[in-house]
């Protein structure tokens, strides 16, 4: 949920500062800078918890490691595809997709118990899935389709 914080204060600094230095709120430009800032932090976070982040990968999935860095730099991608106008509703469609995909690798980590910073089996477990990650994916999936499609 630390990770919201970024997300809702990012897009209350940005509203701020559309409204002062350009006398009205731009929702689009401040919601879509918001979920930029939001999925290119945690794509960074990709290769600084990469261990991790192996781990959450389900077992038939071949080449973890390899899927971990595209993820992140996917990610990261996608940040910048939401603040470019013309691909902004293409780049949100397949964060969706993208996001509905992962979720995959959370409930594989939920039921192993795995805590991503350690790298290790001493995370919270499917209390965390279903109290924090399914509410973010929801929050995520919303705002990700409300910023850079309907409002689009």
């Amino acid at each position: 949920m630390k990770l919201l914080i970024i997300l809702f204060a990012t897009f209350i600094l940005a509203l701020l500062g559309t409204i002062v230095f350009h006398g009205k709120p731009d929702y689009v430009f401040s919601g879509n800078l918001g979920m930029a800032v939001f999925i290119i932090f945690t794509g960074i976070s990709h290769f600084k918890f990469q261990k991790g982040m192996e781990m959450m990968i389900p077992d038939f999935i071949p080449a973890k490691m390899f899927w971990v860095y595209f993820t992140g730099l996917l990610e990261i991608a996608a940040g910048i595809g939401l603040m470019i106008p013309a691909i902004r509703e293409l780049t949100a469609i397949l964060l969706i997709i993208f996001y509905v995909l992962v979720f995959v690798a959370n409930i594989n980590s939920s039921k192993k118990n795995i805590n991503i910073f350690k790298a290790d089996y001493t995370g919270p477990g499917m209390r965390y899935l279903y109290v924090e990650r399914v509410p973010m994916q929801v929050i995520l999936i919303g705002w990700t389709w409300y910023f850079g499609i309907f409002l689009h």
